[in-house]
């Protein structure tokens, strides 16, 4: 397994990609950046392109509604042309609550967006002639759909590659489904490697029977809250308190993909009253909530025994990165958390 970080900073991103030349020698392969409803993450990406010469560096993810596909595979192609081929495309469809709420777009279809969006990108990258007919983007627009005067374009750059990798954020089965079928790497949320055959396996099945042989085998790219120490219960606190964040409050009540997961991990009853207490401002209480299996279960908190059997369940279960997020006073400063990464890196072999 590869080691992962999504960038972190909150501390400042100066002062969090200062660190990536030691986390790098540590172990770290590659790292992600966020992108909600804070800065872009495209500007971050191209800033650490700028300054790494060897890490991979990813989306982590990009909403599907948020760019028009064009301009999703001009980024991509932009990115992976200043990194010299180092970047990965990661999308998600992301919620209502940040697509409706901040963007201000429709949240309709998010399937068949999602496998149009990644058509229309290869179509780019391999500098095809764009003429493209789904049920949501047509290119160009047809007959009394715009001025009249678009016509068929492609990209004016030749790409470094016309196959940058496709990472698909699906936690749900059916977009779950969708990934393995057309994307390079799957990137699912809270894993739990022991109850990931049962929630997440007939949707995997069908989506890999349909697979291109030419997409080669999936990868799966998974974060996990994560730290190293006899006394971590710190760190468990604050992975309990993004869980609760997730599964309580992104999305209304009935539209909450990640409140719709811990329910199929077997936590119905304990996820509605997370959700009913975060959604009520008792986010502690929510926190609190959360089952410690099911903490334990996403996680690599522990002593460096446990940490290494959770590593190695991972690894059985066929994740091929596992990005990690530091978590509490175990991993407070620069040089705990290369470390860490050193620690871990040496568990993944």
């Amino acid at each position: 397994m590869r080691i992962g970080m999504q960038l972190e900073h909150r501390r400042g991103f100066l002062e969090a990609v200062a660190e990536l030349r030691d986390l790098e020698r540590a172990g770290l392969g590659t790292v992600s950046v966020a992108e909600l409803y804070s800065f872009d993450a495209v500007s971050q990406l191209g800033y650490l392109a700028a300054v790494t010469d060897h890490l991979e560096i990813a989306s982590g993810i990009l909403p599907i509604y948020s760019r028009t596909p064009a301009l999703t595979a001009m980024t991509a192609a932009g990115l992976d042309y200043v990194s010299g081929g180092r970047f990965t495309l990661g999308l998600g469809v992301s919620g209502p609550q940040v697509i409706e709420g901040f963007h201000g777009v429709p949240y309709d279809a998010p399937l068949a967006r999602t496998r149009e969006v990644v058509e229309i990108c290869r179509a780019v990258w391999r500098r095809e002639t764009l003429a493209y007919e789904g049920r949501h983007y047509r290119l160009p627009l047809g007959p009394g759909e715009g001025t009249g005067l678009g016509k068929p374009l492609k990209l004016l750059n030749r790409p470094v590659r016309e196959r940058i990798p496709v990472m698909i954020a699906a936690i749900g089965p059916r977009n779950t489904a969708l990934a393995a079928e057309i994307a390079e790497v799957w990137e699912p949320a809270f894993f739990h490697p022991e109850r990931a055959e049962e929630v997440f396996g007939a949707a995997l099945a069908q989506g890999l029977a349909r697979r291109a042989p030419e997409l080669g085998a999936l990868r799966v790219h998974v974060d996990a809250p994560a730290a190293i120490g006899e006394d971590v219960a710190d760190a468990l606190d604050q992975a309990r308190l993004r869980l609760a964040h997730y599964i309580g409050g992104m999305g209304a009540r009935g539209r909450n993909f990640y409140f719709d997961l811990a329910c199929r991990y077997g936590h119905t009853e304990q996820a509605e009253r997370i959700q009913d207490l975060y959604l009520d401002g008792r986010r502690r209480e929510a926190a609190a909530a959360v089952p410690e299996a099911l903490v334990r279960g996403v996680s690599l908190i522990g002593t460096c025994a446990e940490v290494a059997d959770r590593v190695a369940a991972f690894a059985a279960a066929g994740v091929t990165t596992l990005s990690l997020s530091p978590m509490g006073r175990a991993t407070s400063t620069p040089e705990a958390r290369v470390r860490l990464v050193e620690q871990i890196a040496a568990m993944a072999g």
